[in-house]
Formats: C-alpha cells, sequence, structure tokens
C-alpha cells in the first residue's frame, strides 16, 4: 500500500503579475495585472487586520442574499485583459457569479503536471493528457505547452471557448488541444468503448451539478465511479492523475484512500492543500485540496 504520508500546504508564490493583497472578515483583495479586485471568499474567517475599509480598489464584488451578486466599479475597467504566469498567458473578465476565470493557487499544480510531462518527453514519450472539468483551460495551456496533446472537457461552450483563448494567447498552436464541449462522465464512458487511452489525467470535479439532460452529479456520490472509468481509460504505462477539490469537507486523507485503491497501492500519492500567500501579513489562504498520482 502507498503510505500515508503529512499533507502537504503548497504555496503558489511565484507570481508576478497577481498579488493576494490582503484578507479578511470574508473578503479578499487582489491584483490581477494592473487592476485591483475584492472579492468574497468563504474560507476567510479571520478578522481584517487594520480593521479599516480597503481603498484603491477598481471593482467590489457585493453579494446579494437572494444568491449571485454584482460588481460595483470605482474605475472603469476593460471587458477583459491578460495576466502572465512565467511564460503562460491568460484572459481576466469578472463574471456575474465573481469569478475571474482562473484560480491562481493552480499555478503550483501547472508547473507539476509540466515538469512531469517534460521529463517524459525527454524521453522520447508521447503524452496524451485528458483534462476534465477543464473549465478556461489553464492546466491545459500549461500542460500542452510542456509539449503533450491535450484534450479538454468542460459541459459548457463558453468555458472551452475560454480556454481557446488562452491557448492562442499563450502562443500555443490551437491544434495542440481538442476542445470537447460535453457532460464528462459520459464522455469518459465514451472514450472506454472508443478504446482511447490517455498517458495522464486531470480533473477538477464540482461538489454539485447537473447536467444537460438533467443528470445530477455529486462528489461524495459519483467520483469514486468516475475515477474507476478514468483509470480504465488510462494507457498500460501511466504517468499521473491530478485531482483537485473544492468540496468542503473532503478531506486530503479522504483522496489519499481513494487513489490509493484506485491504483491497488502501486506508484506514490500525495495530497494536501493549495494555497495563496497574503501580501499583507504573511498568512496564507486555503484554496481547496490535491491528490495527485504519479507511477
Amino acid at each position: 500500500m502507498a503510505p500515508l504520508t503529512k499533507s502537504n500546504l503548497l504555496i503558489a508564490d511565484a507570481w508576478e503579475d497577481y498579488q493576494l493583497l490582503d484578507a479578511g472578515d470574508g473578503m479578499k483583495c487582489e491584483r490581477w495585472g494592473k487592476h485591483v479586485l475584492v472579492r468574497p471568499d468563504p474560507q476567510i474567517l479571520w478578522p481584517r487586520q487594520s480593521g479599516r475599509p480597503w481603498s484603491g480598489w477598481d471593482a467590489f464584488y457585493h453579494r446579494s442574499e437572494r444568491g449571485g451578486g454584482n460588481w460595483e466599479y470605482a474605475n472603469r475597467l476593460p471587458d477583459s485583459w491578460e495576466v502572465r504566469y512565467k511564460h503562460l498567458r491568460f484572459k481576466i473578465r469578472p463574471t456575474n457569479f465573481k469569478h475571474t476565470g482562473l484560480f491562481p493557487e493552480q499555478a503550483v499544480n501547472w508547473d507539476w503536471c509540466a515538469t512531469k510531462i517534460k521529463a517524459a518527453r525527454a524521453e522520447g514519450r508521447q503524452v496524451n493528457v485528458l483534462n476534465l472539468f477543464g473549465y478556461t483551460g489553464a492546466a491545459s495551456v500549461a500542460a500542452a505547452a510542456a509539449g503533450a496533446q491535450v484534450c479538454h472537457v468542460d459541459a459548457a461552450k463558453g468555458m472551452v471557448d475560454w480556454c481557446a483563448e488562452n491557448v492562442q494567447l499563450s502562443g500555443l498552436d490551437r491544434s495542440a488541444v481538442r476542445y470537447i464541449v460535453d457532460d464528462c462522465v459520459k464522455f469518459v464512458r465514451r472514450e472506454i468503448k472508443r478504446g482511447k487511452k490517455y498517458d495522464a489525467l486531470i480533473m477538477d470535479p464540482p461538489s454539485y451539478g447537473r447536467g444537460a439532460g438533467g443528470e445530477l452529479w455529486k462528489l461524495e456520490t459519483h467520483l469514486w465511479p468516475l475515477l474507476k472509468d478514468c483509470r480504465a481509460v488510462m494507457s498500460d504505462e501511466p504517468l499521473f492523475l491530478l485531482l483537485n477539490a473544492y468540496t468542503t469537507g473532503l478531506s486530503p486523507t479522504v483522496v489519499h484512500n481513494l487513489l490509493t485503491e484506485l491504483f491497488h497501492g502501486k506508484g506514490s500519492v500525495s495530497t494536501g492543500e493549495v494555497g495563496l500567500p497574503i501580501q499583507a501579513d504573511g498568512k496564507v489562504l486555503p484554496c481547496g485540496i490535491f491528490g495527485r498520482w504519479e507511477a
């Protein structure tokens, strides 16, 4: 059995175009390129250090008691703009649901995937990567930039189109990524029937959702069956599997157990949290958990 190791806290501290400036009282103040945004975050239970309202922000997201919310603009912003992470480029756009199209804490996982892919390519391997629930495709871009052929799957066409924009912004050939608008569970099952195989798999499944046909997705119920299907589409010599989760209550230990069971104790498993450094006081904002299996 793969040993249960102490959970890691991986901090995404290599950014230049992004900074988490301050956090407290359920809110975070961030710099995205030249623009400062203030957004709510349920993990921020501690008080604001200064006790004073933040100033100098460009846009502030106000959550509604009825759900959702709206942006208040102190300064006019472009419809979208770019941020850089090392050699990668991503489009940022404040959405109606407070998101910007990018989760900067995931940079630690982009780097890890890229390192694994580059090492395999240096040994002469072709690497096919499947990215499920791929959102706007930051992980797909990172994998493609490292030399992989990537299949990017998300049920929302707008997110898949955004991924294609990010691929082009990063100077990559559009053909480096295969873009699929589909229910991830159904897509994987069809890939099994087609006999398609992937060397590496990335997934960021939601806590809860419904497919285009009304299919219910609940992570606690459906994650294990999906993982088993994913194992069936992995090649005979798989490279890695990366699982990200933002579900409250899902612990790194649970993820370790799932991945250990999935690969029958072969390879190595590491789990933990990803986080962002808070510039104002040196704290770390936890931003979800990860599980990594590697051969």
